[in-house]
Order: C-alpha cells, then structure tokens, then sequence
C-alpha cells in the first residue's frame, strides 16, 4: 500500500488506512479508505488499496468492484494488476481469471502472484498439463515459493502422478511448514498411492492443527482421517471459511407462492458417476404435478446412455459451466428456486460458493459428501438414524433431517454385466476365499489393512481383491503385505472397467471387507447389488457409518460390527463356516428386492415429504430445525 498526491482529507485517510492495515487493523482501514474514495474518487491507490482489504477480509466480489474501478483510472496499477485474477478465483471465474492473469503479465512477467494465479485457473479449467507449465515458470524466477510448489503437486496429483505430487508437497511444507492446507494435501496424495510414510505422524499433527483452528487439511481429505464427528466439523468449518457468505444475501425472505415446489439439484456428476447411478430413479419419479425439478450443471458435456437418461427426467436442465458461482446463484434467485440441494458438498468440482450467495430460502446438503459442511449458509443435511446418532447432531453444522431406513438413494434398474468373467479370466485363483474391498486407494489405512493382513494369515489359501487404483498402488501394498507376513501375490488387483461389467466380476468375490474411518459407499450398495455381503465396522463420523446404513437397510445387521478386533474375527469365521455366509448371501439377494434400499421409487417419495416440510417451514417464516419423515409405501409404477 501507498499514499499518492490527492486532496489533503482524502490524502489523510490513505495514510491512516495503511497504518491501520499494518497493524492488523482490517475494519479500521477499510472504513478510512472507503472514506479516502467517497472523497477522492480518481485517487486508483486507493480503490486498489480498498479491494486487498476486502479481499482479507473475505468479501471478493466488493474487491474485485474496487480493483476494476482502480485500474479503470489507472489500467497498469500493479496491487490491483496482481489481485483481480486472485479474487476471480475466489468466486469460481476461471476464465476471467486466465484472461486477467494474463493482462497481468504483460504489466509483470516475472510476478510470482500472478503466474500462480494463472496456473491455478488452468487447472481449475481442466488444463494440468498448462497449469504445470505455468507452475515451472514461477518456479524458474523463484525456486523457494512454497506455494508454487504447492500448487504444482495439486496439479501433479490430478493427473494421478501421486508419488510426484507427494515429493513438491513435501517440498513445499519443507520451505514453509505453516503453508495452509499443505499437510492435508500430502497425505492425500501419500493416500492415494498407498505410500504410509510418516502416516501416525502426519495424520497427528493434522488433528492437533485441526484442533488448534489451523488450516492444515481440506475437510474430505479429514474423513479419511477423523474418528471424531466433533473433530469433522471443525475441518468443514475451518474449510467453509474459503467460501464466505455474502454481506447481503439475494434471498431476503420472499415468499414465492409457487404452485409447485421449485427444486433444483446441483452437481457436476449428471454423466457416469457414482452420484448418477445412485439419483437416476429418484431423479425420474418426482411428482411433477407437486415439485417443478431441475438440474444446474456444471460438467463437462458427456454424450452417453446416463446423459440422455438424466436429461429426460428433468424438466429443466441447466448448463452453467460458462458461469461463475455469483452468476449461478442469480440465476437460482431469479428463477425463484425455492430448495437448492448441493449433490457435492465438498468434493472435487464442488462449487458450495453458490450456496455461499444464498440464492434459495432453502439450501440442502445431500448424498455427494458425507458429511456436515460447517456452513451457516446451508440449512438442513439429509440422513438417517445410523450415520448421525441423535447424539452426534450437535457436531453437525446443519439442522438434520433422519430418512427412513438409509439416506442413500438406490436406482433400482442399475444394469449388471450378463457374462460372469471366470475367476482365472481375472487372474483370482480357482479355488480358496476371496475376500475383496473394491474401495478408492485413499480410503485404506496402516491399520485396516493390518486387520486384513491378520485375517489372511489366518485363512490359509484366500486372497484379497482390490482396484488398481493409481499405478504405484499395487507395488506399495504387496510390499506392506510382505512386512506383515503375506506373500505379495496374494493380493489381486483389478483394473477399472465399466459399471455393469465391474458389477459381473463381483460374483466371483466372497466377502467384501469394508473400511474405516471412510467407509464404503456407492461400493458398498455396489456390492449389496450383485449378491455380495459386505462386513464392516461403525464409525464415529457420518463417512465411517455408511456402510453399517446399508447394511441394516438391507436386513443383514449381523455384518455391522462395532470394534477392529470385532470385524476381524467375524471376517475369519465367513470364511471357515461357508453354511453361515452362504445363508447371508440368500437372505441379501432375498432382500433385495424387498427391502427399502433398493427401492428408488420409495425414496423419492422420503425426499419429496422433507422438501415439502422444509418449503412449509420457509413459507411461514420459520427458521429450519431438525425433524424425521415418516415411511412412504412404494407408490405403483
């Protein structure tokens, strides 16, 4: 910051603001500034000066206002040069960014700032291998940026280089251990590559940060973590900070009046994705003549047989990948949606700075993210009675909303390969137990995979089946199996297929061995699909309770053990009592059908009952708060 020749009152204020902004003094400075322009309107320092303070104090688009209005008077003012890319950023402008950050550089080519700015919007326009280049640039003017570095291994880790990414993590916590959220974003790529180095540590001294308020760990790298809901939600809340809410809202309490309920869903998964197969039937037996339902998405265009069949159950469907999240909000806002429900919550492609507007009288989180977001901005979380315990509800920022049965949506037409692969044909022995957990790489820890090294000492002749995953996975788990006492070959690995033909293979497995804390989810129901049982172990998070959901939805709660050691030894028993697990196996393919889990139809009908409540709530006026839907009947094709 920097006074420069104005009127003498307004010359004043710009000093006392940069003094108060030296000192930490944020509101102070803002108000003097805000003074300094009223007064001096052409004076740009100030207008730039004004927008790095509500760029601090998170309020990006009255920034970007300020940076726009200073390099109006002055289009190669350096701090607003340098800042605008980095709040277009924050407000999901990716392209206005790259455009900016690159304007930017013909004013400063060598700006460290700017070429990090650059690069992130190219990866946030799904363009790593450009990011990356633009990453090597800055790191070519100043090698001991530890955020460059950073942000080269997040790049690194999206093309699934997870050994590369790891090593410019760890290069970046080495020149500057306090860099926010690096720590949560090495042991995700450590997590992903199955490499356990330092893992009690890291995983140690992300809690304790955690704890202490720091921004060490994005909040769904913390699910694989936690074993505390409380712990959970202080991650999403320290996470939620990164997208705050609007000084005004656009929604003020205007009551629409709508005939139909306006709901819109919103995800980047309306293609071939777990979220898809999950939402199809649900998404397909809405009650027209009650809700009017659309879909706002933001992914790329995917031509295939899920994309024509969700774009036919919507009544509206919404591309929004040319805009930004303030843009999408309005949108929501002039549309009148009356419930937003946020498929994503805080998973990759998330955009929870829409809700941050909040553009709706109600915001749901449901499905995508199992979890709570710590934000005051979305008002109720679907769940159900076993993921959140009436106990746990004060660690979860929202108002709770308890299904029936299990929270997760199940399409019940999900199609199975016809052809069942032979166990040679997958490279699974003959003969001997198979035991399988087709979960993501990230999900598996140093001491679940300890509990299933223990089982398979025990159980001469299995084997464990499992997803390739990322390419150092298989050499790095064969390796931890032979320090624990199990030959390397005795873990298979399967390469990623199609969804039909991954479910046909699944007959070949005998048991499928959850994990915790994250358990399984869509892999689970997967399983549950096909006839296969699935043993787990609760948790203390909404992640690590999942699977236990499933399970007694399905009527097999036997499969839902509460300690380690509990897990371990019914794991062994399956295996050495067949007449017990195949009686498992025909209870599940009896049940399925009958049960609940599967019936898309039914949920629908929980889910358009807590709309219908939580659009009674809004239209009096009332503020949300916690209730339970009663059980629908199936209604009649």
């Amino acid at each position: 910051m920097t006074a420069d020749a104005a009127p003498r009152d307004a010359r004043a204020l710009h000093s006392e603001a940069i003094a108060a902004f030296r000192g930490g003094r944020l509101e102070e400075a803002r108000q003097r500034l805000a003074l300094a322009v009223a007064q001096a309107p052409a004076l740009a320092e100030a207008h730039s000066d004004l927008g790095i303070v509500l760029q601090l104090m998170g309020r990006p688009l009255e920034a970007l206002e300020c940076f726009e209005r200073a390099l109006a008077l002055r289009p190669s003012l350096l701090g607003a040069v340098v800042n605008r890319p980095i709040v277009e950023l924050a407000i999901g402008r990716h392209e206005a960014a790259l455009a900016s950050s690159d304007s930017a550089l013909r004013v400063a080519p060598d700006n460290v700032d700017v070429l990090n700015a650059r690069g992130v919007a190219l990866y946030g326009l799904a363009r790593p291998e450009e990011a990356i280049a633009c990453f090597d640039r800055a790191l070519a003017v100043d090698p001991k940026s530890a955020k460059t570095w950073q942000n080269r291994g997040i790049a690194l880790a999206f093309l699934r280089r997870q050994e590369d990414a790891a090593r410019d993590l760890d290069r970046a916590l080495a020149l500057d251990p306090t860099l926010e959220f690096a720590e949560g974003a090495l042991m995700r790529a450590r997590l992903q590559c199955c490499d356990w180095s330092d893992f009690a540590g890291l995983r140690a001294r992300i809690a304790a940060a955690i704890r202490g308020g720091q921004r060490s760990c994005d909040a769904l790298t913390f699910l694989a973590l936690a074993d505390s809901a409380a712990d959970a939600l202080s991650c999403a809340r320290i996470w939620a900070t990164r997208y705050p809410p609007l000084v005004a809202p656009l929604w003020r309490g205007e009551r629409y009046g709508h005939e139909r309920i306006r709901v819109a869903y919103l995800s980047s998964d309306f293609h071939e994705h777990a979220t898809a197969y999950l939402m199809a039937q649900v998404f397909e037996r809405h009650d027209r003549a009650r809700f009017e339902v659309s879909a706002v998405s933001w992914d790329v265009e995917a031509p295939g047989a899920m994309r024509r069949r969700l774009k036919a159950a919507f009544e509206h469907f919404e591309d929004v990948r040319g805009m930004d999240d303030v843009a999408v909000a309005r949108w929501l806002r002039e549309r009148e949606i009356d419930i937003a429900v946020d498929l994503k919550g805080y998973t990759f492609e998330a955009r929870p700075g829409i809700l941050a507007q909040r553009p709706c009288p109600v915001a749901v989180s449901y499905l995508g993210y199992p979890g709570t977001m710590g934000a005051g901005y979305v008002d109720y979380l679907l769940a159900d009675e076993t993921v959140i315990p009436a106990q746990d509800r004060a660690h979860y920022a929202e108002q709770v909303v308890y299904l029936p049965g299990s929270y997760q949506a199940n399409d019940g037409k999900r199609a199975v390969g016809a052809a069942t692969p032979t166990r040679a044909e997958l490279g699974l022995p003959e003969s001997g137990f198979v035991y399988c957990s087709f979960n993501n790489s990230y999900k598996i820890t140093p001491e679940m995979f300890e509990v299933w090294m223990r089982v398979m000492r025990a159980v001469p002749g299995s084997v464990l089946w499992l997803l390739e995953g990322n390419p150092e996975v298989p050499g790095n788990l064969r390796r931890e199996a032979q320090l624990r006492g199990v030959a390397g070959e005795r873990l298979v690995f399967a390469p990623r297929a199609p969804l039909a033909e991954h479910l046909a293979r699944q007959r070949n497995a005998d048991l499928f061995l959850d994990t915790l804390p994250y358990n399984a989810h869509t892999t689970a129901s997967d399983a549950l699909w096909v006839g296969l049982p699935v043993l787990t172990c609760l948790g203390h998070t909404f992640a690590g309770r999942v699977a236990g959901s499933l399970l007694r939805a399905v009527g097999l709660p036997e499969l839902v053990t509460q300690t380690p050691a509990e897990y371990g030894a019914l794991a062994q028993r399956l295996a050495s009592e067949p007449a017990l697990l195949a009686s498992l196996r025909e209870r599940l393919v009896r049940n399925r059908t009958s049960s609940s889990l599967f019936d898309g139809e039914r949920m629908c009908r929980h889910l358009e009952a807590a709309f219908r409540t939580m659009w009674e709530r809004a239209e009096r006026g009332e503020r949300p708060a916690a209730f339970s839907v009663a059980p629908a009947a199936s209604r009649a094709v």
